[in-house]
């Protein structure tokens, strides 16, 4: 079985490179589309609705949020001669990750992992709810602390 579409969810830990890098190779590997998505949740919007795209090229009046734009950028300014969708989303992130896997038709999701104890602190709360309610195969990559 081959992936068709493949969707790395990333944050800005020190260590999110290596999901994208393995989610790169796969994609090549695979001759998949690849889509990156960073999901914003610690910002309140008002006005709003959790789902809202945020269009990297389009000016922001919100500080906080044109910074997080910022950041995401330079995180896959390494990436930029890599074909992949960029999606930068406000939202609660392990269900803006289901909703967009669903919509897109993602067929493989890679999510961070920590080496810690138990389940959750194992994957982390976003990493262990993609886990179990994707409708689709995740791959949880293992990152250092």
């Amino acid at each position: 079985m081959s992936y068709r579409h493949i969707l790395a969810a990333i944050d800005y830990s020190k260590n999110c490179k290596s999901v994208l890098q393995k989610a790169i190779f796969l994609a090549t590997q695979q001759q998949a589309i690849l889509s990156v998505m960073h999901v914003v949740d610690n910002l309140p919007l008002s006005g709003t609705a959790y789902g809202t795209e945020i269009d990297l090229g389009a000016d922001v009046a919100n500080p906080l949020l044109e910074l997080e734009k910022s950041l995401f950028i330079e995180e896959l300014a390494e990436f930029n001669d890599i074909d992949m969708a960029r999606n930068l989303v406000w939202g609660v992130p392990k269900q803006e990750i289901i909703h967009y896997a669903d919509r897109e038709a993602v067929d493989l999701i890679l999510v961070g992992s920590h080496g810690r104890h138990g389940l959750e602190l194992i994957l982390g709360s976003t990493a262990n709810a993609v886990l179990h309610h994707a409708h689709c195969d995740v791959l949880a990559v293992r990152i250092s602390d």
